[in-house]
């Protein structure tokens, strides 16, 4: 089958939408424990950006498990074929000249790197937001952990799953050792130099 598959080449490209655009598409990557902030984070950069005039999107664990995924369970194997798709949709919307911002547990550093994979290198920007698991469980603003403590949630990333720490991401947040606008002022400071369309 896939001898079949001929890619089409079309004249208008990722540059051209770039620069109708006027700023570089690329993809901000939030992983961190269910609970480190991950969303509440995401969304307070995107506004930022929104103001600006950058055009932009959030995909997150609720908007891709209720459609594109919601085939998939939270086996290891089923991680790793949500946070797969969830790239391949990434890299198209990154294609289509805009900001992503993904917020996911994502807690496997084979998936992490295949993510830099598929939207290459230059397109990839990593947070880790840093918020240790006692401190997600004390806030459990889904009451997710108190379900794992109890056994009836299988998988739980922190309590019956590991979280492999990123090694180098491109910025480490510390959400008990700063405030939320702190946080979101260090990432905007990061990638404001990176939607310049001279930037290289």
């Amino acid at each position: 089958m896939k001898e079949n598959i001929i890619a089409h080449n079309y004249q208008t490209s990722k540059l051209d939408r770039n620069i109708a655009n006027k700023h570089k598409s690329f993809l901000i990557w939030f992983t961190g424990l269910s609970g480190s902030g991950k969303s509440t984070i995401a969304n307070l950069v995107e506004n930022k950006l929104h103001t600006k005039g950058i055009k932009t999107y959030s995909l997150d664990g609720d908007n891709i498990r209720k459609g594109i995924n919601n085939d998939l369970t939270f086996t290891p194997e089923d991680r790793t074929e949500n946070i797969r798709r969830i790239a391949e949709v990434a890299n198209l919307m990154v294609d289509a000249g805009l900001v992503v911002l993904a917020a996911f547990v994502s807690p496997y550093k084979k998936d992490r790197e295949n993510i830099r994979t598929i939207v290459k290198d230059v397109n990839f920007v990593e947070v880790f937001i840093n918020t240790s698991v006692e401190e997600c469980e004390r806030r459990d603003v889904k009451g997710l952990y108190k379900k794992a403590r109890a056994g009836e949630i299988k998988n739980m990333t922190g309590i019956s799953a590991p979280y492999e720490i990123p090694e180098n991401p491109d910025l480490e947040i510390l959400t008990e050792n700063e405030t939320i606008e702190e946080s979101v002022t260090k990432i905007l400071d990061l990638i404001t130099p990176k939607l310049q369309l001279n930037h290289e």
